[in-house]
């Protein structure tokens, strides 16, 4: 049995670039920062930033586009792919990028518009906060619910007893 499975949550490092196939599939790529955190042996708190590239295809590649902007929050479901191409000056290149299966935005700072980019006439984003007009653009809906804060769970280890874990 073979898995190839990546889960990533962190920043996206620069706008997305969305481009089209000559078939007219929707590409889109992007970079995305994670952060590592650890104690070291003296007991100093660490920290390293891992970059990935990331690209997305199709109706996913549109969305992100239209939403997402450097310093968005962001999780990704996806692959890992590495790619070999010749450069212009015959080199052997490889990349490794994250092929996007499933995307979903992370929390607007408080203030953001619902769109972070023009909307184009294709796109209807009820469900995202905003109405599209006879123009083709979408408008803000006054309705949107204002942002809550995720509560904080702390558990003291002490209230985790070996019977009560179902497995």
């Amino acid at each position: 049995m073979n898995l190839n499975k990546a889960f990533l949550m962190g920043n996206v490092t620069a706008d997305p670039q969305l481009r089209s196939t000559p078939s007219g599939q929707s590409v889109a790529t992007f970079g995305l920062a994670t952060n590592r955190f650890w104690t070291d042996k003296a007991g100093k708190r660490q920290q390293a930033a891992e970059f990935h590239n990331i690209v997305v295809w199709g109706r996913q590649a549109e969305i992100a586009n239209q939403f997402l902007t450097k310093g968005s929050s962001v999780f990704i479901e996806g692959r890992i792919q590495t790619r070999t191409w010749q450069d212009k000056q015959g080199q052997q290149r490889r990349t490794t990028e994250i092929i996007c299966e499933r995307i979903q935005l992370g929390p607007r700072p408080a203030g953001a518009s619902t769109s972070a980019r023009p909307v184009d006439s294709t796109f209807t984003a009820q469900s995202g906060g905003a109405k599209e007009t006879a123009s083709g653009s979408a408008q803000p809906t006054k309705d949107l619910a204002p942002e809550e804060e995720i509560p904080v769970i702390d558990l003291d280890e002490s209230e985790i007893k070996p019977e009560d874990l179902p497995f």
